[in-house]
């Protein structure tokens, strides 16, 4: 499983974001999809999941309200639509995924590259 996330920079408070992470896999659709992020200086955190069937999301209550997961299977992409970003949202952010069938659990098994999200005040 590979992971391609892009999409990151350097925007000011109260902005937007959209992250894009392209799975090179067979069988995406199958796949429970997250991100994850680590804040400079801290230990990696969850943002965001969504299952296989699109039916069902997560939030950390952190981002709950202002960001937004979906996946489009037709593509192998998972989305992150980031908006009303704070400086707390700076960070590197990681696109992951499990074997099927687990759900995101707090130790991913596969992650992609991370991509650096900076947030100005």
């Amino acid at each position: 499983v590979q992971l391609q996330a892009s999409g990151g920079g350097l925007v000011q408070a109260g902005e937007s974001l959209r992250f894009s992470c392209a799975a090179s896999v067979r069988t995406f659709s199958s796949h429970a999809m997250g991100w994850f992020r680590r804040p400079p200086g801290k230990e990696r955190e969850f943002v965001a999941a969504i299952s296989w069937s699109r039916d069902t999301t997560y939030y950390a209550d952190s981002v709950k309200g202002r960001f937004t997961i979906s996946r489009d299977n037709a593509k192998n992409t998972v989305y992150l639509q980031m908006n009303s970003l704070k400086p707390e949202d700076t960070a590197v952010y990681y696109c992951v995924t499990e074997r099927p069938p687990k759900g995101i659990t707090i130790n991913p098994e596969y992650w992609g590259q991370g991509t650096q999200v900076t947030v100005s005040s």
